[in-house]
């Protein structure tokens, strides 16, 4: 008969099409086969049965939906969202088991009949959809019913009718068994033909679909819908059917009710997909912990490439007697979880709110936040942009707030929960002046700067200055990236690069999770530090290396014990101006500039917050440069009472080697030509230095001069014979 041909054809179209993803015919082929079925069956009405394609659409609205008691409880799972809770959770099951569950045991089974059922967990796809249960009896479906509370769902059996990832009647049993066969299950195990089958399954819309419907929504003028979630579950629910059909609701099954003969979950899954059902082909058996965790990384890695949304991974014990045994935890079973994905958003607590300035002078109000995780990434601040913006959140210091991220996008403050506030909460208002060098703050439009021009471009330079290679020698940690911290509110001063997460870096556009985790360890590491190298990166006024290494050799004849940066405060703070003359190579500018940058109190509190963020002086350096001067005096007096300055740059030799040839045979070496200057050696492209050694008459010799001069030094008696080696360029 040609309506029986017509329904089978139909059918098998589907089953090629959602079940095994091949299409057979074009979608114009399937709808002319459907077209002739229904002229047929209104032809002959009679001929109409409850499974024929055609009845996937009912043509009455219900006046409202009738309540159905499921079969079991539909459970829900309990969440983790982190690889310690995930493992916290199995440990908590074999506990009440009472018996270990480990991965050796499990895959040493002497029970175990192959591979699959060695198995430890079933990994399934969690997909942000709408839970469903169906019955059929005799093959067909009779009732498909919503969750509910777990006990009592609604009867959408229409609704569910219309979507055509849901078979109306299972295969013949003779295809049936032809599946299982083929897919390694020996079918005399089951029973083919049940009398009643009870399955569970995911209704869901595609990320295509969901664009279409809010392209459409948008065209008419009304609201477009939050997320596909919503969509599916405001779909079943539709009185009319035809509404729902419209919708092109997608659906997997994934459970199994009623007993036939299934031993493991993996066996479910297959036989659901032997009757006819859609599954999920990136479900995964997995025969560890590890193997499950890798399972749920991976999604979380690629979630985007899938043409549905997904929140994370069900994991499943396996073994339905083990299972079953574990029982149910309040209205979750104990031997399933859902690990979840990192949320994209998430709440936490606004801490603070510093002011940072960026590299043009804008003023940036950044929340420091409680560390949480969102997207997958640990966040400890987040711009708040401007004032404006913070008016219009109404944030406050204290607040309880909304913090989001969606794809790659930097974190946000997107909502403050002020129901949550305890009347503790502190208002934030933009300062007058800059926290940089105290100038007033001009407004600009929405933007707030710095009325001093050239605030942003030192407070850069000195940023700059302090990571770099004769400073902390932060590596990877160049201008362009100073400059970024600066711009995204990351970084205010020179200890915040201490503070720096990789959470905070990896969500920056052009950084990723390795690099963001490359500059923290490097960061972590230049912690510790010599103290000449501290000196000179903080900065001080006319204090280059060797005013830095001069002053380390004056400290370290004393006998203050030198290891955090307050005890380098304690010790400058102690020296007067006329202290600080009588040390070599100190002039008056020098003395005072030192002076006053150790009582200034934005200095004071940045070498309290270095030391607070952990930056230590590496004391066992200290001892050895104070050995390294005795043995230095003892080694070579040659050229006590000269001093030296360098300029420009050395072919065969690094400025620092050249120096410390100088230094090992006594002498000095000086930041500024002076008339107490012996020779100045120029290298290439040689600076002011140059010129000014020239208008004092000072001495000059090239590179191959100074390499002359330290070699062919000698003593007539006690008199030091120098060769003629001056250049008079």
């Amino acid at each position: 008969m040609r309506v029986s041909k017509l329904r089978a054809e139909v059918e098998r179209a589907r089953y090629a099409y959602h079940v095994l993803d091949k299409e057979l015919i074009s979608p114009e082929a399937l709808d002319s086969l459907k077209k002739e079925l229904f002229d047929l069956e209104q032809q002959f009405p009679e001929l109409i049965t409850p499974d024929s394609p055609t009845q996937r659409v009912a043509g009455h609205a219900l006046a409202q939906f009738r309540k159905v008691r499921h079969f079991s409880p539909m459970l829900s799972f309990n969440d983790v969202f982190s690889e310690s809770d995930f493992r916290a959770w199995f440990e908590r099951v074999e506990n009440y088991l009472g018996r270990p569950l480990t991965d050796a045991e499990k895959l040493q089974r002497k029970s175990a009949l192959n591979q699959r059922e060695s198995a430890m967990f079933y990994c399934e796809l969690k997909i942000d959809g709408l839970a469903i249960e169906l019955l059929y009896e005799d093959g067909v479906l009779v009732q498909g019913s919503t969750r509910g509370d777990g006990r009592v769902g609604e009867e959408v059996t229409q609704n569910l009718r219309t979507v055509e990832a849901i078979p109306l009647r299972f295969l013949p049993p003779d295809e049936v068994a032809k599946n299982l066969k083929e897919a390694g299950l020996n079918p005399n195990r089951y029973t083919l033909t049940p009398k009643r089958l009870v399955v569970r399954g995911e209704v869901f819309l595609t990320k295509r679909e969901f664009a279409r419907i809010n392209r459409e929504q948008e065209a008419r003028g009304g609201k477009t819908y939050a997320n596909p979630r919503n969509i599916a579950a405001g779909s079943i629910r539709q009185l009319d059917p035809k509404v729902t059909a419209s919708r092109r609701l997608d659906s997997f099954q994934y459970a199994v009710v009623t007993d036939v003969g299934q031993r493991t979950h993996d066996e479910e899954h297959i036989f659901l997909k032997a009757l006819g059902f859609k599954t999920n082909p990136w479900n995964k058996l997995t025969h560890s912990l590890q193997e499950a965790i890798a399972f749920r990384d991976h999604w979380g890695a690629h979630r985007e490439k899938l043409p549905y949304e997904i929140d994370g991974a069900v994991v499943i014990l396996n073994d339905n007697a083990t299972f079953a045994a574990a029982g149910v935890v309040g209205k979750a079973p104990r031997g399933a979880i859902a690990y979840k994905f990192s949320p994209r958003e998430a709440t936490t607590v606004v801490e603070d709110i510093k002011v940072q300035v960026g590299r043009t002078g804008a003023l940036t109000p950044v929340a420091v936040l409680r560390a949480i995780e969102v997207g997958g990434t640990t966040i400890t601040h987040a711009t708040l942009h401007n004032e404006d913006e913070v008016k219009r959140l109404g944030i406050r210091i204290g607040d309880t707030v909304v913090v989001s991220r969606a794809g790659d996008v930097i974190p946000q403050v997107t909502q403050v929960l002020t129901h949550l506030r305890t009347g503790k909460e502190k208002p934030f208002r933009m300062p007058d002046r800059c926290p940089v060098d105290g100038s007033r703050a001009v407004k600009e439009g929405a933007i707030t700067r710095c009325g001093n021009p050239r605030c942003a471009a030192r407070h850069r330079e000195s940023l700059r200055h302090f990571a770099a290679r004769n400073a902390f020698d932060i590596r990877g940690l160049g201008g362009k990236i100073i400059d970024r911290f600066l711009d995204e509110g990351l970084i205010g001063d020179a200890a915040d690069i201490f503070t720096l997460r990789a959470g905070d870096i990896a969500v920056l556009e052009r950084f990723g999770e390795r690099s963001a985790e490359n500059i923290v360890r490097e960061v972590e590491k230049k912690k510790r530090v010599t103290l000449p190298r501290f000196l000179f990166g903080l900065g001080i006024l006319h204090v280059g290396e060797e005013t830095a290494i001069v002053l380390t050799h004056e400290i370290s004849k004393s006998k203050f014990l030198i290891s955090k940066p307050t005890d380098i405060l304690r010790v400058f703070q102690k020296l007067s101006i006329e202290d600080l003359q009588k040390i070599q190579d100190i002039g008056p500018k020098v003395s005072e500039s030192i002076y006053n940058w150790f009582r200034e109190l934005r200095n004071i509190k940045l070498l309290e917050k270095l030391e607070k963020v952990g930056v230590e002086i590496a004391t066992e350096k200290l001892k050895a440069l104070r050995q390294r001067r005795i043995r230095l005096r003892r080694k070579s007096s040659k050229l006590k009472g000269f001093t030296f300055v360098l300029t420009g740059t050395l072919k065969t030799m690094s400025r620092d080697e050249a120096k410390e040839k100088i230094r090992a045979l006594g002498g000095d070496i000086s930041e500024s030509v002076s008339k107490r200057t012996s020779y100045v050696v120029a290298g290439k492209e040689p600076g002011s230095k140059l010129e000014n050694a020239k208008k004092l008459g000072v001495s000059l010799l090239n590179e191959g001069s100074f390499l002359k001069l330290m070699q062919k030094m000698r003593y007539i008696g006690d008199t030091l014979v120098l060769p003629d080696v001056s250049e008079k360029e």
